[in-house]
């Protein structure tokens, strides 16, 4: 075997004795590189089954099994191990690193993975990807396997203060950026290109650099891997947070949620000559049953018109026979930047209380800026845009959102 040169700060995977393992860093830091190279390391012990998971891995053959190939070459060590599409076995100890996505072309592969036994070693790579901290706990509680130190070890850029891993493992304990060292059963390891300049081209050093003088707050997330208090690219820029107008006639949207996805339901008011709209959350909960989301919408909107998800049909019948006044969206193809380029052209007001909803105007970005946002912090915003989008397209005479 080849020396290999791990950064000093990545030897804690190695000597710490926490459960959970927070690799922080930006762009060029070499914390994929140094945590792969351990696991590799690791393989040279017996009995230990490592899963390798990303959020989304379509072919693990095609993606990161080709880095650790190229790894095992570079340390000269890749006759000791056989490689198949899924799973790289070391052959003198018969440890093993398994590869899978959480969410596959087959859909969610949660059950699947937290069944998988004897694992030691659970690696989320991309960890900021992963929006879901449930799935996260279910892999994480199936990690038990006994007679070796389990671990479990995250990987990421940062990104909101929003996120879930920012919320569990910094804020709710009081530990800054860059922390590094053992904390209450948690190794934090944040690393930075300045850490990594010997395996750095000239031109990217160069240009990160530069992007210091330029953009000093894009350097700091996307270089130096501090944490945002709002999303890049976020799709709203012109909000506020603020008191609701309750002199405005209102009108209700409602998006349906699934077993996970929450179903939320908003108020809006919209005063045209202003150019003001205003938004207030009502409920924002999964698990919602039919005859709960009836009886929330009739206490809190009563015979106002609900605009909601035209994805329920059978839904949406049930709950006009039951007595609400609600109908569904229109959706045609472009409709959601439709709706996103009419609130745009207004300036929104969130209510204060409006605690979700606020959390997803900070985080809904664009995937593919002004032509894709992500499918993701919008339940409250979908539910708005379909009312917003009712109000703003057709016709309707002051007083008429109430059946009299």
């Amino acid at each position: 075997m080849k020396k290999v040169n791990l950064n000093p700060k990545y030897h804690s995977l190695f000597n710490s004795p926490s459960r959970y393992h927070i690799c922080t860093g930006g762009r060029g830091s070499g914390k994929s590189f140094a945590v792969n190279t351990f696991l590799v390391l690791l393989t040279y012990e017996q009995g230990h089954k490592i899963l390798f998971t990303r959020y989304t891995m379509t072919s693990a053959s095609m993606s990161i099994i080709p880095e650790f190939l190229e790894k095992l070459e570079l340390m000269g060590i890749g006759e000791h191990f056989t490689v198949t599409k899924t799973e790289i076995i070391n052959n003198l100890t018969g440890s093993s690193i398994f590869f899978s996505g959480i969410k596959t072309a087959s859909g969610d592969q949660t059950a699947k993975l937290k069944s998988i036994q004897g694992v030691t070693t659970f690696v989320l790579d991309e960890a900021e990807e992963l929006t879901d901290e449930e799935s996260f706990d279910k892999i994480d509680y199936s990690v038990r396997a006994t007679g070796k130190q389990n671990r479990c070890i995250l990987i990421l850029n940062p990104t909101t203060k929003e996120h879930w891993i920012y919320q569990r493992f910094f804020q709710n304990r009081g530990i800054a950026d860059g922390h590094l060292g053992d904390s209450e059963n948690i190794n934090y390891i944040h690393t930075t290109y300045l850490d990594n300049k010997e395996h750095l081209s000239e031109s990217f050093v160069a240009q990160v650099e530069d992007m210091r003088e330029r953009r000093p707050d894009k350097y700091k997330h996307q270089i130096l891997g501090g944490w945002l208090d709002r999303a890049e690219g976020v799709v709203f820029t012109h909000w506020r947070i603020g008191e609701f107008d309750e002199e405005q006639d209102t009108i209700f949207g409602l998006d349906f949620g699934f077993s996970t996805d929450p179903s939320a339901l908003t108020e809006i008011a919209i005063d045209k000559t202003r150019k003001i709209i205003w938004i207030r959350e009502h409920f924002y909960k999964a698990g919602m049953s039919t005859s709960n989301i009836f009886e929330m919408c009739r206490r809190i909107a009563g015979k106002q018109l609900i605009v909601c998800d035209n994805s329920e049909p059978r839904l949406i019948s049930e709950l006009k026979t039951k007595g609400l006044n609600i109908t569904p969206t229109i959706k045609k193809k472009g409709s959601i930047l439709t709706g996103i380029a009419l609130m745009q052209d207004y300036d929104m007001v969130v209510d204060k209380g409006s605690i979700n909803l606020i959390k997803e105007f900070n985080n809904y970005a664009w995937k593919l800026k002004g032509s894709i946002p992500i499918d993701n912090w919008n339940h409250g915003i979908d539910g708005s845009r379909y009312a917003i989008q009712y109000l703003l397209t057709r016709s309707v005479p002051k007083g008429m959102y109430v059946i009299r």
